[in-house]
């Protein structure tokens, strides 16, 4: 069995801008998904929206009958919320609420019980903020430049307004108040039960977020699904992810994120204002994704345990965090690590409509004291021993976003693509923020523009040194490494699911003319190619081993190459430990240490056995070993070291919809896994989720999971959205963690539907 849970006089002011016109064992579970099919669990999801409505949007309740008795001119309001948010591209967020794009036209229509009096005229007026912080008048006709202006047409007893943004409007929660006014200049009557969203536009010319390209938009604003690369740069591998941007309320948690920065609990009026600027807005959300010194969304923990919390590899989405966040009266989700940052960080600003997307750097340094150099502190047994409380390091990859934007506060050559990484590792301006940073600063190495540059450049370009300190205090050099940083930087393809690389956005080719011109002129040693053929030395170290699966015992091969005239003695040290990702030791797995001679002119190979038993006490859930290998000759020649990093492969787990899909009617999933590991695996659980196919649901596995055994499931739902869809599905377990699966789901209107008048 398994079990099943779930997820008077007014003051004026204009804001600026120009306006964009246009636009286990082997069995089988079966059970249902009880969100959709269990009429307890449909009448607590709708309770549970009830929730939702009341927390953000008190204007929605009752809309239609806010006027229903008025006695007045005005009878009712209709924000035409269908037609607009189709025009605007944000159905997909909400068909009720009215929803907008900065820069674009969009109309309402009032109700009237007779035309407007002789001599009378409507004005308009905007309220932004919880208490009216900012208040903007709507001038009657198109006047300067960046006003919100508007027009009307009437027609018996209706009115249509057409209200035209700026492209640089202020983004978030519009309230809008109808005047009638008299000939005197008296307010005669008001409606004011009328409020919408505001968004960014990246499809408006003027706008800053403005990205030129159809495709590229579908992808970077417009898809709820995504592909998050992780592992090694020789040994990559991609999980999926569901951003979520559109779910039920994600936009509104979006904004409450804002709310609670804390330049908005200190100064709502100036934090409302500068929200027109994707810079600022970017910053603020890279601040506020994690939870250091502020009222953040995730907290960050970077090895076990992680009991009084969520470990960061379990997560499949950004939505379960978001609502988490929200519910529990903005306290942080425990916990995330980098691609979780980054992941919820891409929602956040693709809901309000910056283009985004998430980037992965392989081989990422984490440069502490600026010097472009990651410092590698080792004792005779190829142990660190660096003591200082934050050390240098390279982390097996990192996770970060880029945003795009034009910057008008940087000299020309600076728009595009910005580096936004929300985890928090240094400090920028007091706040555990980073960007955004322009990609075409880094690449030319102008590291004086804002924001955090150099950080950002050495994350890309720092040179690693590994120093033995020797037992008299001094240092001395074992390996020097030019071109491991920085590699195989990854983002998902536009067209598809495939990787695109996109290195050469941030460096030039290695070792050209000009990454060295670049190099100089960021302050980085620069070693200049020489006219002479340097001799290679006379011994080479070199660690090679095939692509192992966790569960499985293998082999890594070091070579020794000697290419002297005379056989060569030497004392070679091979060390195999488990490793975080980002270089946090967990534990030794191997070690030998042997004497070898090698002939002149030939090879010596040594095996280093690793078996299942001696790395499964000490691996991470990363499932990443460094293996070091350091030959001595014993003062003939400089110590040589190699360093390899090894991640083992996981299985994935097979998902399979089978059959027809259409909105609101009942699908099964079916999803199996075969236990790979001759140990048995207790606890197991299922996670599930899929925008607009089902919000996060866990199955847990009862009983063991025999070595080679299958466990399966069966899992009916009903989507709620059409449209091209990911299914997501993870395992965990006591012994293994972070299987990941993933079927696509197409899914079709529901005709029936249409003909008797829903629309989904």
């Amino acid at each position: 069995m398994s079990e099943v849970t779930q997820g008077g006089e007014l003051e004026w002011s204009v804001l600026g801008g120009s306006v964009c016109q246009g636009g286990g064992t082997d069995s089988v579970v079966r059970y249902k998904y009880r969100t959709v099919m269990n009429p307890e669990r449909e009448k607590e999801s709708t309770d549970n929206r009830g929730r939702w409505e009341q927390q953000f949007n008190p204007l929605l309740i009752g809309r239609r009958s806010a006027m229903a008795n008025h006695k007045g001119l005005i009878v009712d309001v209709d924000g035409r919320s269908h037609e607009n948010n189709l025009a605007h591209r944000t159905r997909e967020i909400d068909r009720e609420r009215l929803i907008v794009r900065r820069g674009q036209p969009f109309s309402i229509t009032l109700q009237c019980s007779d035309s407007l009096p002789p001599g009378h005229h409507l004005e308009l007026v905007l309220h932004l903020g919880k208490r009216d912080e900012v208040v903007i008048k709507v001038q009657r006709e198109h006047g300067a430049r960046g006003q919100w202006w508007f027009n009307q047409q009437g027609a018996q007893d209706e009115i249509l307004l057409n209200l035209h943004s700026p492209a640089d409007a202020v983004i978030g929660h519009y309230h809008l108040a109808v005047l009638v006014m008299s000939p005197d200049g008296r307010i005669v009557e008001r409606a004011d039960k009328i409020s919408f969203h505001m968004l960014f536009n990246p499809w408006c010319r003027d706008d800053m977020v403005y990205l030129p390209d159809e495709s590229k938009l579908q992808e970077y604003v417009m898809n709820e699904d995504g592909v998050i690369y992780m592992g090694t740069w020789d040994h990559i591998k991609g999980i999926p992810w569901n951003y979520g941007q559109f779910e039920d309320y994600v936009m509104d948690i979006c904004f409450e994120v804002l709310d609670n920065s804390p330049a908005a609990l200190k100064n709502s009026e100036m934090d409302i204002g500068n929200r027109s600027d994707p810079v600022y807005v970017g910053r603020t959300i890279t601040a506020m994704v994690n939870s250091n010194g502020d009222r953040g969304v995730l907290t960050g923990r970077w090895e076990e345990p992680y009991t009084d919390g969520v470990a960061p590899y379990r997560w499949t989405g950004s939505v379960p965090i978001l609502q988490q966040w929200s519910k529990a009266g903005v306290r942080p989700v425990k916990y995330g690590q980098c691609w979780v940052f980054a992941a919820v960080a891409c929602t956040v600003l693709r809901c309000l409509g910056i283009p985004t997307r998430t980037i992965t750097n392989f081989a990422s340094a984490h440069d502490v004291d600026g010097n472009l150099s990651i410092d590698y502190l080792l004792n005779d047994r190829l142990e660190s021993i660096d003591s200082r409380q934050r050390q240098d390091s390279s982390w097996n990859f990192h996770c970060w976003v880029e945003s795009w934007m034009r910057r008008d506060d940087l000299p020309k050559g600076n728009d595009g693509w910005q580096v936004l990484d929300p985890t928090p590792q240094e400090l920028s301006d007091g706040v555990f923020c980073c960007g955004p940073c322009p990609v075409a600063a880094i690449k030319e190495g102008n590291l004086a523009v804002k924001y955090d540059a150099p950080f950002v450049f050495a994350e890309v370009n720092a040179d690693i040194i590994y120093w033995i300190v020797q037992r008299d205090g001094q240092r001395r050099k074992l390996r020097e490494d030019h071109a491991s940083v920085g590699r195989s930087i990854s983002t998902k393809s536009v067209y598809g699911d495939d990787r695109e690389d996109v290195t050469l956005h941030y460096k030039y080719l290695e070792g050209s003319q000009k990454e060295r011109e670049v190099y100089k002129k960021a302050g980085r040693r620069v070693t200049e190619p020489s006219n002479e053929i340097a001799e290679p030395g006379k011994l080479q170290l070199s660690i090679k081993h095939a692509q192992p699966v966790f569960g499985t015992d293998f082999d890594v091969i070091v070579e020794v190459k000697n290419e002297g005239g005379r056989d060569a003695h030497a004392q070679l040290t091979m060390l195999a430990m488990a490793v975080t990702y980002n270089s946090r030791p967990r534990g030794e797995c191997q070690r030998q240490t042997i004497s070898v001679t090698v002939p002149a002119h030939k090879a010596h190979k040594e095996v280093l056995r690793l078996h299942y038993e001696d790395y499964v006490s000490c691996v991470s859930e990363h499932h990443l070993i460094r293996v070091k290998a350091l030959l001595d000759t014993s003062g003939e020649n400089e110590p040589i070291m190699a360093v390899s990093n090894i991640q083992l492969s996981t299985p994935e787990l097979l998902v399979q919809v089978p059959g027809k899909a259409v909105v609101r009617e009942p699908l099964t999933a079916f999803i199996s896994f075969t236990n790979p590991l001759p140990v048995p695996l207790k606890g197991g659980v299922f996670t599930l989720e899929g925008a607009g196919l089902l919000s996060a649901t866990q199955i847990h596995v009862n009983g063991a999971v025999a070595p080679g055994g299958t466990a399966s499931v069966e899992l009916s739902f009903s989507p709620v959205r059409t449209g091209v869809r990911k299914l997501l599905v993870d395992f965990d377990s006591d012994r293994l963690k972070d299987v990941k699966g993933v079927a696509t789901v197409v899914v079709r209107k529901n005709y029936r539907s249409v003909i008797t008048g829903l629309h989904y």
